[in-house]
């Protein structure tokens, strides 16, 4: 089935979405947001990686920032970092250059490579909607991480593309609803911009009861 342009989500929700429920809800359901340090830092080397649809030629590679890119199949639409386009024997064309060229996006981070494959499927869902626009086949890409100056090369495995798939099917659902989680406290939390708006440890209360118990004791508490 493929989606009207009305109903497209944010492409670059996915790791919201992968990182946790409640807080993609939070963002694109309910239109809350909260900046911090993280997410300020990393919207500058956003800025700094592409200024939109700007492109440039080195030698038999074609760079494109800020590349607009959507898939009417998972509904959804976003934009690329980078996508670098690499002269090559088997690959796609481009209009208005000879040849033949290679799709490789690239992603760019604030920090680290994170334990948890979220920034990948980031990636993995650019890619599959390149695929789609170009009817291109793309094996791989990669992130650069600010922190540490280095590229990663991601591989666009069958799982990974799985999971974009499913994550994205059920974003529809629960945008459809208008349904946000319920909290689910985790150590991931306390580094979440939403974490004020959140209140994730109310979740750790069993009742209203104790909620104020608690709360009388900590006051009592020289």
């Amino acid at each position: 089935m493929d989606y009207k342009e009305e109903d497209y989500l944010m492409l670059s929700g996915i790791q919201h979405f992968a990182f946790c429920r409640r807080q993609w809800a939070l963002i694109h359901i309910e239109q809350q947001w909260q900046e911090n340090e993280r997410t300020v830092e990393g919207e500058l080397l956003h800025e700094r990686a592409h200024d939109t649809w700007a492109t440039e030629k080195r030698s038999d590679v074609i760079i494109s920032r800020g590349l607009p890119v959507q898939s009417r199949t998972m509904g959804i639409s976003g934009s690329c970092d980078i996508v670098e386009f690499h002269r090559a024997e088997e690959g796609v064309p481009l209009y208005g250059h000879r040849g033949l060229f290679r799709v490789y996006p690239i992603e760019y981070k604030r920090g680290k490579p994170k334990d948890i494959p979220i920034d990948m499927l980031q990636l993995t869902a650019q890619a599959m909607c390149l695929e789609e626009m170009l009817s291109a086949e793309i094996t791989e890409g990669a992130i650069y991480y600010g922190e540490i100056r280095h590229r990663e090369k991601v591989l666009f495995t069958e799982d990974l593309r799985t999971q974009v798939r499913k994550y994205f099917q059920e974003m529809h659902q629960l945008f459809d609803k208008q349904y946000t989680p319920k909290v689910k406290w985790s150590k991931s939390c306390n580094a979440c911009s939403l974490k004020d708006i959140c209140m994730p440890k109310l979740g750790k209360i069993p009742s209203v009861k104790e909620y104020v118990r608690e709360k009388i004791m900590e006051e009592e508490t020289p």
